[in-house]
């Protein structure tokens, strides 16, 4: 268009094609920068639009990009990246006191007695489950109300004396070579869900294992748990006979405790047996009586002399008892106190007739008669 027009000769009035205004206006609109903003050749410019169609100009001094880019400016923190799963509680000591929470949280175990047959039995005495070595043992979870959606059971495992609270529960070495499954260093197991999921944590490396919890059946009021012991209490490089404890409790899918109970295991291979003795062995304690091994079977006394020493001693001690017999008048009282005097002095006389027989060894003869000595005659002859 500007062909064959020199530039001297364009009238700055003039309009412009396809514009509503003019060049002069357009012109005047161009805001002219400060001497002191111009950039040097050593800075970058960035510019930023405002709300208003401004222009905000930055300096960067060329030694701010010298520095280096920031590959992680645009990443995520930890804090916001989604969780795909439910991770372990994080706490180095777990609490073991009972927390049923608003929900109401409960277990229940079947009632199996102390029969040698059984293979798991639990006791209510002290609070304590018997099982056999990877024999399902089942456990019964009740709650008041519904908990919330995608809510999950725990169980965890932990050694119940403080000298070893610490230490982290796993199997033996030997269960554990001869276990192909994945998380076969695992002591607790649950069977009979496929939806069961295996943690251990970073920080403590304490394992647990979890399932989704599942609303009860219609007609029943609890929702059951198969638990699976995986370890004797008695392996050596594993629990070696030290007492552990089971918490279980039920989160949120984010990990927040709404209940947790705990019972002490002990894995053996006759629970019924077992039980058996420690709830009776718990029972002379509480009574206060000390249970002792008798290594050596004592002598059956005579039957003849244990009644003899019991009618003796029932004796003494009912001459040992004093009474009190208040006695109207004082010449009632008189002659009662001689009737008292003379059984005192005839009580005195026997005790000491007794002594002098048991020191001599010779019984002594009744009053009024004479003891034959060797060689003498008696009146007859």
């Amino acid at each position: 268009m500007m062909e064959g027009q020199d530039f001297d000769s364009l009238q700055l009035s003039q309009n412009l094609n396809l514009s509503q205004d003019s060049f002069r206006e357009l012109w005047e609109t161009v805001v002219t920068p400060s001497i002191s903003t111009i950039p040097t050749a050593t800075d970058t410019i960035i510019g930023e639009w405002k709300n208003d169609g401004q222009m905000d100009m930055l300096l960067i001094n060329d030694q701010v990009l010298a520095e280096g880019f920031d590959e992680n400016l645009f990443e995520l923190p930890l804090e916001t990246v989604p969780k795909d799963g439910v991770t372990p509680p994080s706490s180095t000591v777990p609490v073991t006191t009972d927390y049923p929470g608003e929900y109401g949280f409960q277990l229940r175990f079947q009632k199996s007695g102390t029969a040698k047959s059984v293979t798991s039995t639990f006791s209510e005495l002290l609070n304590k489950l018997y099982c056999q070595l990877a024999k399902t043992s089942p456990v019964e979870v009740l709650v008041s109300k519904k908990p919330p959606q995608g809510a999950v059971l725990r169980a965890t495992a932990v050694y119940k004396k403080t000298e070893h609270v610490a230490d982290v529960v796993r199997r033996c070495p030997h269960h554990q070579n001869e276990d192909s499954a994945e998380h076969r260093s695992h002591l607790i197991r649950v069977e009979g869900n496929q939806r069961a999921q295996y943690f251990e944590d970073p920080h403590t490396q304490r394992q647990s294992v979890t399932v989704p919890y599942e609303p009860p059946q219609l007609g029943s009021e609890m929702t059951t748990i198969l638990l699976s012991f995986m370890c004797n209490s008695s392996c050596m490089g594993g629990m070696n006979r030290r007492p552990i404890l089971t918490i279980l409790t039920i989160e949120t899918p984010e990990g927040e405790v709404l209940g947790r109970r705990c019972f002490e295991v002990r894995v053996c291979a006759c629970p019924g047996r077992d039980r058996k003795t420690e709830e009776e062995n718990s029972t002379k304690t509480q009574n206060g009586t000390k249970q002792t091994k008798k290594r050596k079977s004592a002598p059956v006394p005579d039957t003849a002399s244990v009644k003899k020493s019991k009618s003796a001693s029932s004796a003494e001690e009912e001459d040992k008892d004093v009474f009190v017999l208040h006695v109207r008048g004082r010449d009632r009282f008189e002659m009662l106190k001689k009737i008292n005097d003379g059984l005192e002095l005839l009580d005195k006389e026997n005790k000491t007739k007794s002594k002098a027989s048991t020191k001599h060894g010779v019984p002594v003869p009744c009053s009024g008669k004479r003891l034959l000595q060797r060689g003498d005659r008696s009146d007859s002859d």
